[in-house]
């Protein structure tokens, strides 16, 4: 099972620069995890505590796996995910 996972600028030094890397799992968790066993230290940057870090967005399809099961999202073949840093600002 394939699945694209696109990776923000911030995230691209653990894949040498890869702006998108192929990956594998049946949920969100085993797809990181599997990112993590050949691009040591992307998952910590994800992940905290078995939860997605609080400023770290990820879409399946577009979707935020927040609006679905979170970590434990369900993944088929041909799904793409997307990492985005959360961005705050403002004025004060």
């Amino acid at each position: 099972m394939a699945i694209e996972v696109r990776i923000p600028t911030i995230l691209r030094t653990y894949t040498d620069g890869a702006k998108a890397v192929e990956g594998q799992g049946d949920t969100l968790a085993q797809l990181l995890a599997d990112l993590e066993s050949r691009h040591t230290g992307i998952q910590a940057r994800i992940v905290e505590d078995a939860k997605l870090r609080r400023f770290v967005n990820v879409y399946l399809n577009d979707e935020d796996v927040r609006f679905l099961d979170g970590i434990d999202t369900k993944l088929a073949d041909g799904d793409n995910v997307t990492i985005l840093p959360a961005v705050a600002g403002g004025m004060a």
